[in-house]
This record gives C-alpha cells, structure tokens and sequence, in this order.
C-alpha cells in the first residue's frame, strides 16, 4: 500500500456543509469539532508515517492524518474503535473534525485503525522509534504554544495501567504454557507423546485440570505438569529456541522451577529471583508486577507531563513503562530529554 498526503480538505461547492441550515452551522461553530478542525487536524504531519507504506505504486492509504485524528477523538469521548467508525459516517461533527465532509464515503473501516496501529507497532520494534508518539507530542507543543504556554512551569504525575489480563496461580502459569507449547507442536506436525500430552489439546482440559479436581490431588497434578515441563524441555532442546511458544514456556520454567538434583520443583523465595520482573500471564509476558498503596498490580505505568499556564494546562508528553519502574527512574529519564522537548514545542 502507497502513501498519498491528504491536505487539509476545503469546503467546495458541492460540499455537505452547504446543506446545513443556520442553526445548526451556529451549533457546529460552538461543537469541540470546530476548534479540532482549525487548531488540531491541520496540525497533523502525515511524512513521518511515510516510512509504514510502500514506494511502489499501488492501492493509495487511508489518510493518516484522519486516522491520527480519529485515534485522538476515540480516546477524548472513551469510545471504542467500531464506534468511532460508526460515529464518523452517520455524525456531521466527526466529519467536520476530520475535514471529510466531501468525502464521498467516509474512510475509515472496521480495520484502518487497527492495522495502522500495528504498523506503529512493528515499526518501532524494528527502529526503536515511536512515531504516534512523536506526532502527539508536536501536536501538544501547539496546542501550548495556542495556548500561550510556555512551558516553563511543568508537572508530572503517574498514574497505573492495568493489563488486559486475568491472575493466574503459578499452576494456572505452568499449564498454560505447557498447553501452548503442546498445541504448537500440534499444529506444527511435530512428534511427540499424544498418550502423554494428547490431553492438552481437548477444550476443556483446563477446567478439568486446574478446577475439576480435588484440593488434596494439588500436589500430584503439579508434580505431573512440572515431569511433562521436563520431558518437553528434552524434546524441544535446541530445536525451537525461535519459536514464541517455547520461548514462553523456558521463561516460564527457568522463574518458576528449579532443578534440585534430578528432579525439578517450584522456586521459592529461598531461591532467589522471585522478582516483580517475572512473567504474570503469558497472554502479556511484558506486563510486570508491582503493590502500590496497598493494591496489587499486574501492567504498566504512565508517567504524565503537563505544561501549565495562566490560561490553564495541557499534556505535553508521556511515557509508559512497566509498573515496576520507579517514579524517580522515569523522572531522570525526562530530565535528560526536556531540553530537546523545549527546543521543538517552545523556542523559536
């Protein structure tokens, strides 16, 4: 897919502003879509994501700065991604917002907004760069500058992100990543013990593993999934150490277990490295543990700039990182960008 810049659209003869009577154009001046069309969506760069699209001539992109925009308004109303689409075809305000009001059809799918996040995604694990990022923070630096903010007056606040994740017990953890290393293997037509390990494939092993047995049978069941660990780390050995899977599940044994002579049991405290670093649910293996103010959590955590003026406040930046990331940790890490983040927003 090619990228084609979408300018700011203007308003021709055959537009569908024309056919809105003077109320409801004195309603739209006074709407949040009119300060977002002037002040923030002409303000969107769309070159920077040219990097996500292919050179070659081919099937034009939808417009990134209408899925930038898009993405803005979806968190400012807390909607979600099908009501967003929704919003814009059969709402004049979104389409006002997006300057898409002579839009023959509205150009946002059920898809744009996730695979434009996904090519953010992949892109800044390939280059370490976030360009959705970047391109809020120009865009807070004017708003401030709108504003009149000059940005000398900042502060900061953090705040808990939790992940979409369920708790699991460390027998929960263990099987969940034997079952997904067995169903791998499964699908990946490899040999192995189906009288052993055939169980993990039926759909309701786990119910019948974790929550059909009795208590006093915790023990032995552990004990059987910690031999099934061992016989899959022979079998695996060496032979799948690219595989997400099996990456999974070795992280898994090495912060869970030990091998203690020739037998393997789960690590304790005594151990050493049961740490807030280890893995809380394979579903989200970066999300990280950490108790603050005496509650438990299983995520990230978002650290808030805000630049402050006589006229009020907005966000200039944020970082997220693993909740066990100290405040001061991610203060010293602003401190050594703020003077570049002055030189971009504020000075001329």
């Amino acid at each position: 897919m090619s990228i084609r810049p979408n300018q700011s659209q203007q308003i021709s003869f055959r537009d569908t502003f024309w056919g809105l009577t003077d109320r409801e154009k004195k309603a739209l001046d006074h709407s949040w879509a009119k300060v977002f069309a002037e002040e923030i969506f002409p303000n969107i760069n769309e070159e920077p994501f040219r990097v996500l699209y292919s050179e070659k001539a081919s099937r034009p992109n939808t417009p990134v700065n209408v899925i930038v925009g898009a993405l803005i308004i979806k968190e400012l109303f807390g909607i979600s991604d099908d009501e967003m689409v929704e919003n814009l075809m059969l709402d004049f305000r979104y389409q006002y917002a997006l300057h898409t009001t002579s839009f023959e059809e509205q150009p946002l799918s059920d898809k744009s907004l996730s695979r434009f996040r996904i090519r953010c995604y992949n892109y800044e694990t390939t280059h370490g760069v976030d360009l959705y990022q970047e391109c809020i923070e120009n865009l807070s630096g004017a708003i401030a500058r709108l504003m009149k903010i000059d940005g000398r007056v900042r502060r900061m606040d953090s705040t808990m992100i939790e992940a979409n994740i369920r708790k699991l017990s460390r027998m929960e953890l263990l099987y969940t990543c034997i079952a997904k290393l067995v169903k791998y293997l499964d699908k990946a037509g490899a040999s192995f013990n189906r009288e052993r390990f055939g169980h993990y494939l039926e759909p309701d092993d786990y119910n019948k593993v974790i929550y059909h047995s009795r208590n006093e049978d915790a023990d032995k069941r552990m004990l059987t999934l910690l031999s099934d660990a061992d016989e899959l780390t022979e079998l695996c050995n060496g032979g799948y150490d690219d595989v997400i899977e099996y990456q999974l599940f070795s992280r898994c044994m090495s912060e869970q277990t030990v091998v203690d002579g020739n037998s393997r049991r789960l690590r304790t405290r005594e151990d050493g490295s049961m740490d807030s670093n280890i893995m809380q649910n394979p579903a989200d293996p970066d999300a990280t543990f950490r108790s603050k103010a005496g509650k438990e959590h299983r995520g990230y955590v978002s650290n808030l700039e805000e630049s402050v003026g006589s006229d009020g406040s907005v966000i200039t930046g944020y970082q997220f990182e693993k909740n066990n990331v100290s405040d001061s940790a991610m203060l010293r890490k602003y401190l050594e960008n703020i003077e570049p983040q002055l030189r971009r927003w504020f000075l001329p």
